[in-house]
């Protein structure tokens, strides 16, 4: 069973940068498309970036489109999430995920980790 743990969450300035970080702890039986999603109190959830499971196809969400960059250690089954640029509108729980498909990832059916708080002061 995938067991996805995020980590590198906390508070930056705007304008800064953070790293976000998760990793599958369960059985690596096979190499899971992987993303990130992040909530904000009072707002739906929302993609924001994933991954193919070779790391070679990436798909952003508008807001995320030249100011982070998904990436992937295979090996190890992890995925991060350079977040640069970063603005108070980005404050939110981010959320990894990992599904058969990107489209899976992209529509919110996978597998969850907890989340890592991300906190931006202007």
């Amino acid at each position: 069973q995938v067991q996805l743990a995020e980590s590198g969450g906390g508070l930056v300035q705007a304008g800064g940068s953070l790293r976000l970080a998760c990793v599958d702890s369960g059985p690596a039986y096979s190499i899971y498309p992987m993303g990130w999603f992040r909530q904000a109190p009072g707002k739906e959830r929302e993609f924001v970036a994933s991954v193919d499971w070779s790391g070679g196809s990436t798909y952003y969400a508008d807001d995320a489109k030249g100011r982070f960059t998904i990436s992937r250690d295979d090996n190890k089954n992890n995925v991060y999430l350079q977040m640069n640029n970063v603005k108070p509108e980005d404050t939110a729980v981010y959320l990894c995920t990992a599904a058969s498909s990107q489209r899976a990832i992209r529509s919110g059916s996978g597998y969850w980790g907890h989340g890592t708080q991300v906190t931006v002061s202007s």
